[in-house]
């Protein structure tokens, strides 16, 4: 994987020399956050903004205002090279599921987007399908910019069946009893062991579910951001009103289908062969005459 030379040439390092050490590296630390979550930071300032200016006798709708900035954000991402294209690809494939989720969610009566739109499919407009976008490229630059390791990794199999039973759960849990509980428990177990290793100045390690707990945290914020401008609405809430802290779960749970799906793209950064190495040889008889 590339270094993240780049920033930490143009801003770490000067922030090193002008802070005192613990300082700029909180600072670093919260700008590399900011810098991977570009994409989603611009798309949230036009929901405020829109909402803001927007008038209803304007020749364009809101909606497809913010799918045409999105477009433009994403290509200008590639253009400059601030998204590889191995990233677009994650990205895409995350655009895809979720907006199949956002059609079933919406047909099936959880939220509704109270607005018209010309670029709309089944009652979805087609720009709501890049805020899960946004997601996947905050997962896919985190890990580049602050070169993250995720060891050791469990069998990448069973991610693939968490990630998989996590998003089948979101729509048979309309029909079925709702498996959220089992499969909170089920993050725990399975990536308990697993650490977020990563570099600001000096190296830390995080596990990875307390790592997808902090994220879930500020992606409720972001939601908020939707709600309070009325862009889109829940079931049983009023416009403008803020998402119930519920919501957080749904999106620790749906973080996991992210990096699951990131992962199908980017495996460098997994440990899975360091696991299994380390495993052999702690089960691996000792040699006779070593020391």
């Amino acid at each position: 994987m590339q270094q993240p030379q780049s920033f930490d040439t143009t801003v770490g390092h000067p922030l090193r020399a002008k802070l005192p050490a613990p300082l700029a590296e909180v600072a670093t630390f919260a700008l590399k956050h900011l810098w991977a979550g570009l994409f989603g930071g611009l798309l949230l300032f036009a929901v405020i903004c829109t909402n803001a200016i927007w008038a209803d006798h304007w020749p364009i709708e809101r909606y497809d205002a913010l799918f045409a900035f999105a477009v433009l954000i994403q290509a200008a991402m590639l253009l400059f090279k601030f998204e590889t294209w191995q990233e677009a690809k994650v990205i895409a494939l995350f655009h895809f599921t979720g907006t199949a989720m956002e059609i079933f969610k919406v047909n099936a009566g959880s939220w509704a987007y109270p607005e018209d739109a010309f670029f709309m499919v089944m009652n979805v407009p087609l720009f709501s399908g890049f805020m899960y976008a946004s997601v996947g490229s905050y997962i896919a630059r985190v890990i580049r910019i602050f070169d993250m390791r995720f060891t050791p990794y469990p069998p990448f199999r069973v991610t693939a069946v968490l990630a998989v039973a996590i998003y089948v759960n979101f729509f048979s849990h309309h029909y079925l009893p709702d498996l959220r509980l089992a499969l909170f428990a089920a993050t725990v177990i399975v990536f308990w062991r697993t650490r977020v290793v990563f570099k600001v100045e000096r190296q830390y390690a995080l596990p990875l579910p307390l790592a997808a707990l902090c994220t879930s945290f500020f992606l409720w914020i972001a939601e908020n951001v939707g709600t309070l401008t009325g862009t889109w609405v829940y079931a049983g809430s009023c416009a403008f009103e803020m998402a119930s802290i519920g919501k957080m779960g749904s999106w620790y749970l749906l973080l996991y289908v992210a990096f699951v799906t990131v992962t199908l793209v980017v495996r460098e950064p997994l440990n899975i062969k360091g696991s299994r190495a380390t495993s052999e040889r702690s089960a691996a008889p000792p040699r006779q005459g070593s020391d």
